[in-house]
């Protein structure tokens, strides 16, 4: 990258040095103009020498917009390499080395956050607070991949002009589904659609990181700052596979909400604001399910014993219950999330205890260091804190009984209850 900036700076005082030497040659003939020459004999009227000085005015405009091109060139390919398709994209390293993601002067990564629309004229609301809390356009640029073709959605989205990447997801027939899954229609077009915007940014656009956000959800003040914070943790430990803004259980009252800097480690994929690494979608790409991409995900054979990071205060909230699901669990949690609503400097932050072998140390201790009640024990004084306690349960429908009487998500998918790690289930 430094010969190629070389060999930019170099071809820009070249080009220069030759139009200045240019210009002093016009200037100092007798009589000379960039234009047309007066008759021999003639003398140059101020007319005339009024358009003398706009031609070379305008001749210099020209040089500095050339060389001003050049340079944004210049700084494009040596401070971000990886927004420039190559023709043979190199392939990632697969080892224990970890790959560098951003700039290689030592700035802040670059990391794209991609929006998923489809017909969702609110999806102002979401891009509104994603704008409003980016602190830098440069290190997260907005892209928003719209499906469905819907007018309405789509001028919302042109009326953010540059400050948002605005592409279209260009196959908009009905997918081909088993007769038993028609009413499911929606959720293969989902699928569809999340594989072609993840192409698009980790293969036409080349970046090695990207954050995931649907049109319904809002994000929370300190939002980039957890992600900034948080990716280096999937760069640096293989056990993890992706960080998310979102908790299930983050209902106001099921969270401590004066702890908003508290993370953990989850079996449980949040999706909701999710960031991964262009390696994990260089694994699942191939691979990548016709519908319900989100369960997919929480399948052993993707999840493959890995975790992903997750807050005790949600950075996202969703306000969308209009769409595929009809509203399922929207009344009953969604809609009840508490959304962080203080900053949280998280980049100022050891975050190393969420590394696998620290966090389990610790956690695990912590677990069953706290004494095991009943669950008529706790409702008897429910407002009264004696610190952390434990509930045991034993199968299936052991936790969905708990989980019922304690206002929890009661369902599990692949075995794996929701925000749980190994089995347990903070509250």
């Amino acid at each position: 990258m430094l010969k190629k900036r070389s060999l930019a700076l170099l071809g820009a005082a070249l080009f220069l040095a030759w139009n200045g030497l240019l210009l002093l040659f016009l200037w100092g003939r007798p009589g000379a103009s960039p234009g047309p020459q007066p008759p021999p004999g003639s003398h140059l009227l101020p007319a005339q020498l009024l358009q003398l000085a706009q031609d070379a005015e305008a001749e210099l405009r020209l040089q500095r917009e050339l060389l001003l091109q050049i340079q944004q060139l210049a700084a494009c390919t040596a401070t971000n390499p990886a927004k420039i398709p190559t023709k043979n994209p190199p392939k990632p390293k697969t080892g224990g080395t970890t790959r560098t993601i951003g700039d290689p002067t030592g700035e802040a990564p670059v990391i794209p956050v991609l929006v998923l629309a489809c017909d969702r004229s609110s999806v102002r609301r979401c891009l509104d607070k994603i704008l409003r809390y980016r602190p830098s356009a440069r290190r997260f640029p907005v892209i928003v991949s719209q499906d469905c073709g819907h007018a309405e959605t789509a001028a919302v989205i042109a009326s953010y002009g540059a400050a948002v990447a605005h592409i279209r997801q260009p196959d908009l027939s009905d997918v081909a589904v088993p007769p038993e899954h028609r009413k499911f229609q929606g959720y293969y077009k989902i699928s569809r659609h999340y594989r072609w915007a993840l192409g698009q940014v980790f293969r036409t656009f080349r970046y090695r990181a990207a954050i995931v956000v649907e049109d319904d959800l809002e994000v929370a003040p300190d939002f980039f700052e957890y992600f900034q914070a948080v990716l280096p943790l999937l760069q640096q430990d293989r056990s993890l596979w992706c960080a998310s803004a979102w908790h299930d259980n983050g209902k106001e009252g099921l969270v401590d909400a004066g702890r908003a800097e508290l993370l953990y480690r989850t079996d449980f994929f949040p999706g909701l604001g999710w960031l991964l690494l262009a390696e994990l979608w260089d694994e699942l790409e191939p691979k990548w399910p016709p519908a319900f991409w989100d369960d997919w995900m929480r399948q052993p054979e993707q999840r493959r014993g890995r975790a992903c990071v997750r807050p005790e205060v949600s950075r996202t909230m969703t306000f969308g219950r209009k769409g595929v699901s009809h509203g399922q669990f929207f009344d009953q949690y969604l809609k009840f999330i508490k959304l962080n609503d203080r900053f949280v400097p998280f980049t100022q932050m050891d975050l190393s205890y969420l590394k696998k072998d620290q966090y389990e140390r610790l956690f695990l201790r912590q677990v069953y260091s706290a004494p095991e009640i009943r669950l008529e024990e706790l409702q008897k004084e429910p407002g009264r804190d004696s610190g952390p306690v434990r509930l045991q349960y034993r199968g299936r429908d052991s936790f969905k009984a708990l989980a019922k009487a304690l206002g929890l998500m009661d369902d599990l998918k692949s075995g794996v209850p929701r925000a749980g790690y190994r089995g347990v289930v903070t509250f």
